[in-house]
């Protein structure tokens, strides 16, 4: 059984959802499941574009058989090897021995390190391949489709396909979003703020976040394409003016480090709840500063991939060093290392030194983010011993008028 969905004349679109994985890549949690696209365009000759994880195979196999409905697979164009959209890929070149696979240089490498099993089964990938690069064309008959090329967004071989005939662009994991939907494959059919933003943000920065300079001279690319539709290969496709435009000056933003909102990300530890109780007075205490956007995290309950999205959101933070054993406490240290992998930069933060009988928590957090580019303390570090007295709320007062300040 398969349902057609035609995005434009002779372009299908391939969903396939799960809703049963528990965490993306092993590390980021889907209370809302998945979804993967690939997508199928019939002309003169027939072209497959990108596949699926094993997780929805049988459905993807189906819609692949359905849409050409005997006809065989002339092309299979591989824009990104990574195993979510090629575990599908030898049982295509099984079912259509004929195919070519469409790839760059350095995807055809990668494929034969993901796959190297294609060979027992009488697949030879550089034999059926065909080595793409920018610029380059492939003719459907009255699809034209042209190549970009897409290093790092997000791994080293991604490339892009352009419909030139009907002004789609194919943007593998570009523009890609958690969560399965609900039906609807557009983002103009939903409320895509309120239901989609958060997960678009929190898959572009955790996924995709690192790679800022490689997004920037992607979206100077498309300056120069006429896009009617945007078609990733996760979550929603976009495709009228104002979705388009919309999901662009987002990663626009995001991918030059600017803050999206004005607003301040609290995250702390806190073993006995001590420091949970501060965090929530400070929060009180902006509340009543006026600050309008406020966020807090326990970074042990809270899921890491949310933290990182609203740090990277927030123009400011504000960070518990607590000590654990002489040191920075374990979660908050994995925190700060991997949000300076991530190219955490250009923010303002603040601190609070949590202390029991010793340590450095919070030189170690410095140090950590000491690394980061165009960072601006604000307020003077808040220490507490143990815990905080109702004599320092004097300190809480100061440095949540400071952080008000720099808004």
């Amino acid at each position: 059984m398969y349902y057609r969905r035609e995005i434009k004349d002779g372009i299908y679109h391939l969903s396939g959802n799960d809703r049963r994985l528990s965490r993306f890549e092993n590390m980021f949690t889907l209370p809302k499941g998945v979804s993967y696209n690939s997508f199928l365009i019939l002309d003169e000759k027939t072209c497959l574009i990108d596949g699926m994880d094993n997780a929805v195979r049988e459905t993807f196999d189906s819609g692949v058989a359905s849409l050409l409905d005997g006809r065989s697979l002339d092309y299979f164009i591989i824009q990104h090897v990574e195993p979510d959209h090629c575990a599908s890929i030898n049982d295509v070149l099984m079912v259509h021995p004929g195919a070519k696979l469409v790839i760059s240089r350095i995807g055809l490498n990668l494929l034969k390190q993901f796959f190297p099993d294609a060979a027992n089964m009488g697949i030879d990938y550089d034999e059926i391949s065909i080595i793409v690069k920018e610029g380059d064309t492939l003719d459907l008959g009255e699809h034209k489709l042209q190549f970009i090329g897409a290093p790092n967004v997000h791994w080293p071989e991604v490339i892009m396909t352009y419909d030139k005939t009907y002004k789609v662009l194919f943007s593998a994991d570009a523009f890609g979003a958690f969560r399965a939907p609900d039906g609807h494959i557009y983002a103009d059919q939903v409320d895509y703020e309120k239901d989609w933003l958060d997960e678009a943000r929190r898959y572009y920065f955790n996924i995709v976040g690192r790679q800022g300079n490689a997004v920037q001279k992607v979206l100077d690319k498309a300056k120069d394409l006429e896009i009617e539709a945007i078609c990733p290969i996760h979550g929603l496709c976009y495709r009228t003016p104002e979705t388009i435009s919309y999901i662009v000056e987002k990663y626009d933003t995001w991918s030059s480090y600017e803050a999206e909102t004005s607003g301040v990300v609290i995250v702390y530890s806190s073993m006995y709840g001590n420091n949970a109780r501060v965090a929530d007075t400070l929060a009180t205490i902006l509340s009543e500063e006026d600050v309008q956007h406020i966020k807090v995290h326990d970074v042990s309950e809270s899921e890491i991939s949310e933290i990182i999205a609203d740090l990277f959101r927030y123009s400011n933070a504000l960070i518990f060093g607590m000590n654990y054993n002489t040191e920075l406490f374990p979660k908050m240290d994995a925190l700060l290392r991997e949000i300076t992998m991530l190219n955490y930069q250009n923010r303002k933060i603040s601190y609070i030194a949590a202390k029991s009988w010793g340590g450095r928590g919070v030189n170690i957090a410095q140090d950590i983010l000491s690394s980061s580019k165009d960072m601006t303390q604000v307020g003077d570090i808040v220490t507490i011993a143990g815990a905080m007295g109702q004599d320092q709320l004097s300190e809480l007062e100061d440095l949540a008028k400071a952080i008000k300040k720099s808004l």
